[in-house]
C-alpha cells in the first residue's frame, strides 16, 4: 500500500484484524496492541468506545478500537457484548453448544468501531449488524479468527465467513460494514 498512514493507530492484537481494516481503507494503517480492560456493559458500542478511550488516555494520540459481539436469537442476544468473555471461558465451541438443539439458528454479528482523538469531545462509536445463521458444528473449523468465523453464514451465502476468500468477506463482514466511509 503507498498511501500515506493516517494519523489514526488501530488498537487490535490480531493480525487479521490489522490487514482486513487495511485492506478496506485501501491503504497502511499504525497498529498497537495494548491490553485494555472488557468492561461488561450493555451493547457493544459501550464496549468498543470505553476502550478506545482507555487507549488515548495511554497512548495520546488517536485511536481506532474494533469490538464484535455475536447476539443469539436463540439466546435472547446472548451474549452480545459478552462474547469474547465466553469464547475465554468456554473455548471455541461455545456457540454451536450453547444452541445445540435449539430450533432458531439466527444470529446477529454487531461490530462497533469507536474513534477518539480527544479524551472528552471527539469520542463516537458507529455499529453496524450482519444477520445470518449459525453452522451447528462441534467443533468449529480450524483456521478462524474467531469462533463466530467458523460457525456464522451470512443471510444470502452458503458459506461461513472462514471459507469466503478476504476481499469478497470485506465487503460483507461486519467489521467492513463500520468502516466503509471513513477513509
Amino acid at each position: 500500500m503507498t498511501s500515506a498512514p493516517i494519523p489514526y493507530v488501530l488498537v487490535a492484537s490480531n493480525d487479521d484484524k490489522w490487514r482486513e481494516a487495511q485492506r478496506i481503507l485501501g491503504r497502511s494503517l499504525d497498529r498497537v496492541t495494548l491490553d485494555l480492560d472488557e468492561i461488561q456493559a450493555a451493547t457493544t458500542g459501550e464496549v468498543a468506545l470505553h476502550k478506545a478511550r482507555e487507549a488515548f488516555l495511554s497512548l495520546g494520540r488517536p485511536v481506532i478500537v474494533e469490538d464484535a459481539g455475536v447476539e443469539l436469537a436463540a439466546l435472547g442476544g446472548f451474549p452480545g457484548p459478552r462474547s469474547s468473555t465466553w469464547e475465554k471461558l468456554a473455548g471455541p465451541a461455545w456457540i454451536s453448544a450453547a444452541t445445540d438443539g435449539l430450533p432458531n439458528t439466527r444470529v446477529e454479528t454487531v461490530c462497533a468501531l469507536a474513534v477518539c482523538s480527544d479524551d472528552r469531545t471527539l469520542c463516537f462509536f458507529d455499529e453496524a449488524v450482519v444477520v445470518g445463521r449459525l453452522l451447528m458444528m462441534i467443533p468449529p473449523r480450524d483456521g478462524a479468527a474467531s469462533c463466530g468465523d467458523a460457525i456464522f453464514v451470512p443471510a444470502g451465502d452458503a458459506r461461513p465467513s472462514l471459507e469466503m476468500i478476504s476481499a469478497a468477506e470485506d465487503l460483507v463482514s461486519h467489521a467492513s460494514s463500520s468502516v466503509r466511509g471513513t477513509s
